[in-house]
This record gives C-alpha cells, structure tokens and sequence, in this order.
C-alpha cells in the first residue's frame, strides 16, 4: 500500500514536498511514478523513478522545478516542487510497479496502467 501526503496550498513561486510511503520489506523492488490530475482533466504523468532512486524521468512540464527522490530504509519516495505555478494545481498521486518494463520506454512509464498500487492521492493548490 501507498500513502501520500504533503499536499497543501501554496502561493506561486512556492515550494511543497510531497511524500509517498509504502508499506512491506520489499519497497525497494518497486519502481515509483508520480502523476497529477487537474479538476476535469485526464491524470498526467509528472515523473518516474527507478527502484534504486538512480534514474529519473520528468514530464517536459517538471523538468527543472520537480525533483523525485527515495530513501528505500524508510520505505518513502519524495516529490520536491519549486517554482510552483497556478497549473501545477491538482491532485497528485504515487503509484509503484514491480515491473521494470514500466520503465524502459517514455511509453510505458507515462501510462498509468502501467503500474499496480496507488496512492490515495493529495491536494496541491496553488494561488496565484
């Protein structure tokens, strides 16, 4: 299981760390993404990280504000957004996958369906 937190509300230019825990010894298996959806939009993918934490992809939208991180001893992977914009506004989930294939094309990392546990979700808002 996942369980997401660190949402809140947030002036423009702001920052927020988003935190996504996990639960049994084997977290450090599962590779982790990161997607958001925006009140009437479809759920956008923001990022992947490998099971190591060594890889990292970002949607060309957080390239260079977002950073993903993990700490596989306390079982938490972590979103650290800088710069925040009115249209970072949404509600933003975690999700895992023991399946490397997820993450070896822009595709496959970029589909939801692609990974198998989800997080419950938390509220970014952002005012400008």
């Amino acid at each position: 299981q996942l369980q997401a937190s660190g949402g809140g509300v947030v002036q423009a230019g702001g920052s927020l760390r988003l935190s996504c825990a996990g639960t049994g010894s084997s977290f450090s298996t599962y590779g982790m993404g990161w997607f958001r959806q925006a009140p009437g939009k479809e759920r956008e993918f923001v990022g992947a990280i490998s099971w190591s934490g060594r890889s990292t992809w970002y949607a060309d939208s957080a390239k260079g504000r977002f950073t993903m991180s993990r700490d596989n001893d306390k079982n938490t992977g972590y979103l650290q957004m800088n710069s925040l914009k009115p249209e970072d506004t949404a509600v933003y989930y975690c999700a895992a996958t023991i399946r490397t294939s997820t993450f070896m094309s822009l595709r496959a990392r970029s589909t939801p369906r692609s990974y198998d546990y989800w997080g419950q979700g938390t509220l970014v808002t952002v005012s400008s």
